[in-house]
């Protein structure tokens, strides 16, 4: 059975990643640098220390890249490539600043635009993060960098992955990129793209 890792799960489970890994052909292994959501591993990025390399099929990271220091972003690429098996990918999201950029130049940045679980989410929480959880002493919830769906391809490639395939949701702020370790046809980072970017 193939296995993915869940890099900074949180209370979250692969029922919450994408169609495809919350089906019973994948096998999930959670990370996460809090104990109490009890994952299978305690770990963080950049490094991933904990994580055995070529060990994995597939890396699901969602909403972790941004929590990163810019000089950090390409170490946990690099991990997150090295963990993975030769022909493994990896499926990172992230807030879309391009689309964040639009509302902010409105100059309306603390209205909410969507509702979380948590509470509303606005603007200027999806560039610094979320407010209510850093208020409540969560401060892993800062945001330190911030990407387009070109600098994110970019930096996948700059990593050494050979293959990006991505798309923005505007209506949901955020950018979802896939990237591979093998060389892929478009065709076949399409292909991957509708089976593996298509959430719960």
């Amino acid at each position: 059975m193939p296995r993915f890792l869940h890099v900074g799960c949180g209370p979250k489970r692969k029922n919450q990643t994408v169609k495809a890994f919350a089906s019973s052909e994948w096998e999930e292994v959670t990370l996460d640098i809090d104990r109490s959501v009890k994952p299978d591993l305690i770990d963080k990025l950049p490094e991933l220390s904990q994580v055995e390399s070529n060990s994995f099929d597939a890396v699901y990271s969602a909403h972790n890249i941004e929590h990163l220091y810019p000089h950090e972003v390409p170490l946990a690429l690099k991990a997150m490539r090295r963990v993975l098996k030769s022909d493994g990918f990896v499926i990172l999201t992230c807030p879309d600043l391009q689309t964040i950029g639009e509302r902010l130049a409105s100059g309306d940045i603390e209205a909410p635009i969507y509702t979380s679980g948590r509470g509303p989410v606005a603007p200027l929480d999806m560039m610094y993060g979320f407010r209510p959880a850093m208020a409540d002493g969560n401060l892993y919830m800062a945001h330190h960098t911030g990407f387009t769906l070109k600098s994110l391809g970019d930096a996948c490639v700059r990593a050494g992955f050979v293959n990006f395939f991505g798309l923005r949701r505007p209506k949901r702020y955020d950018l979802w990129g896939l990237a591979t370790k093998l060389p892929k046809t478009d065709d076949e980072m399409r292909q991957l793209g509708k089976i593996y970017l298509t959430p719960v």
